[in-house]
């Protein structure tokens, strides 16, 4: 079973005059093309632009990421600055500075995602954050934090550094 379309009035009678003459459908084709053609050049300039744009935009940020942890930083070296200026204060006076300081160190990194890792004893050993230095006899379950010889950093959830630990052997 076909279903036949009716045809449009110009269809079912006579062709049109377009339709008859070469030169004037030759002459509508190439004025279609030029619009394509124009249309398809614009298009590609276009994506040249935004992929030009992309690039720049990764080199500036390439170079400017650590912008924020620069300025983050900036309050910590005026601190040691200050300290190294006063070479005469008492001992007690330098260690609540140098307690200070470190108190700004410790902010600023945590407000550029660097989290330390620090585990307490008894913590089951993670190979992914710790590196152990040495296994030892203990009373903890085997595999687990007994010390930490130097604390580890996370930056946006990757270590950066991993917690240096001892680790109980197995009995």
């Amino acid at each position: 079973m076909t279903t036949e379309q009716p045809l449009p009035e110009d269809a079912a009678g006579e062709p049109t005059a377009a339709e008859l003459n070469p030169v004037i459908k030759i002459a509508e084709l190439e004025g279609r093309l030029a619009e394509m053609s124009d249309a398809y050049l614009r298009a590609k300039a276009e994506a040249e632009n935004v992929r030009r744009r992309a690039e720049e935009d990764i080199s500036k940020a390439r170079k400017f990421a650590v912008e924020s942890f620069a300025e983050a930083m900036l309050p910590v070296m005026d601190s040691l600055e200050g300290a190294i200026a006063t070479p005469s204060a008492k001992v007690e006076t330098v260690l609540e500075g140098v307690h200070a300081t470190r108190r700004q160190l410790a902010a600023a990194l945590e407000r550029n995602k660097v989290i330390e890792i620090n585990p307490p004893a008894g913590t089951k050993f993670d190979p992914h954050q710790h590196q152990a230095i040495s296994v030892v006899p203990a009373e903890q379950e085997a595999n687990t934090v007994v010390a930490v010889l130097q604390k580890g950093f996370l930056i946006a959830d990757r270590v950066l550094r991993p917690a240096l630990v001892t680790v109980s052997a197995p009995r």
